[in-house]
């Protein structure tokens, strides 16, 4: 082969080279920049404390799946509701349904987040809880757009997204709440043997209805260790306490299912603690939960439904449909396990209620914080 020839199959070589770098550089930069987009969309507002348990379970799940590169980033998120990453570019909304709780109202708030998730044009959608499922995720079935949802309670299949708990059917999957109220009730008869009837205390909103009617089935089916004996469902701060205290005379425990949204005469949002506060002054008799805030504000006991494992669960499965392929019409609805028993001292004291080794308690609460000065 004489030099001339050599040189010419060098050149070539080279450009072929330094083409191919082009293009791969190219395509590296295109990879690089193509971001994920996902919305996220809470039935609830801020401050709310499941809403912080279900954020934490969110950010640590994103950063365990590298969405997020650092605790700075998730904190960014946390204050902004958004946050841009060299992977991800995430947005929140808030329904604030437990300010804003009326049909109409959903209604518009839903009709409102369709318009800013159509312009967002989210690569998936996560749904917190069951208001932002029923006003917000049907306006997405069957649409291109996987939607996961977590925090719906007692069943995934009662709006219509999902037709079973095997095979959802549509493009929509997620995490739900089993609920833990055959748990608690069984811890609350542990520490309180003498107790044999109780009463429900709930709100009467798409995720109280999901509690009360559980725990009506529950007891029609004769598997509570408790008869229930009546259940509050209102979203009327005066008329609740009136109801308990008619029934504090005629049952031996209560069930609180939920006490954050009750409103006073005005319409206004009556703070959880000013609720726990007012009930822990004038009820004398045992009661459990099914959310460990509610212990820490000072109620008996009760086995914790995590709101935490609920947003780490659901970032799990949309970082399997994002990047795995996964399917949400095949990928079945999941329930995490609960958290652990708990129990709060200051109100075991307060009722005179020993608290026993064999009760399995995980977490223990020394002060109800709702009775802080």
């Amino acid at each position: 082969m004489n030099d001339r020839r050599k040189i010419r199959i060098l050149k070539t070589f080279i450009i072929f080279i330094a083409m191919f770098g082009l293009a791969w550089g190219a395509y590296g930069g295109l990879k690089k920049t193509a971001k994920r987009r996902i919305l996220v969309i809470s039935s609830y507002q801020k401050d709310v404390a499941w809403s912080l348990d279900t954020n934490e379970g969110f950010c640590a799940a994103m950063l365990k799946f590298h969405y997020f590169e650092n605790r700075e980033q998730a904190d960014e998120f946390t204050r902004n509701d958004y946050i841009e990453t060299p992977r991800v570019v995430v947005k929140k909304l808030w329904m604030d349904s437990k300010r804003k709780g009326s049909k109409g109202e959903m209604d518009d708030i839903g009709l409102n987040f369709y318009g800013i998730a159509k312009s967002f044009n989210p690569d998936l959608i996560l749904l917190g809880d069951d208001e932002a499922v029923e006003y917000v995720g049907a306006k997405f079935l069957d649409t291109r757009i996987p939607v996961v949802f977590w925090g719906v309670n007692i069943t995934p299949v009662k709006y219509g997204l999902v037709d079973s708990v095997t095979r959802p059917g549509h493009n929509v999957t997620g995490v739900y709440q089993a609920g833990s109220h055959s748990e608690s009730l069984n811890l609350l008869k542990a520490l309180a043997p003498n107790v044999k009837t109780f009463a429900t205390l709930s709100l009467e909103t798409s995720a109280g209805r999901s509690h009360y009617k559980s725990i009506e089935y529950l007891n029609r089916k004769g598997v509570l260790p408790i008869k229930l004996a009546a259940t509050v469902a209102t979203n009327d701060f005066e008329v609740w306490k009136r109801r308990v205290l008619e029934l504090q005379g005629k049952v031996d425990a209560f069930f609180l299912a939920h006490y954050s949204g009750l409103k006073d005469k005005d319409g206004n949002v009556v703070p959880p603690e000013d609720v726990a506060r007012w009930y822990l002054n004038n009820v004398k008799i045992p009661e459990t939960v099914g959310y460990r805030q509610f212990v820490e504000h000072g109620m008996l006991c009760g086995v914790n439904d995590s709101g935490y494992n609920q947003g780490f669960q659901a970032v799990a499965i949309a970082h399997d449909i994002l990047e795995k392929g996964a399917k949400p019409d095949t990928y079945p609805p999941v329930s995490p396990k609960h958290g652990g028993n708990m129990v709060n001292r200051e109100r075991a004291r307060m009722l005179g209620i020993p608290i026993t080794k064999d009760a399995g308690i995980v977490e223990y609460f020394d002060k109800a914080s709702a009775l802080a000065e």
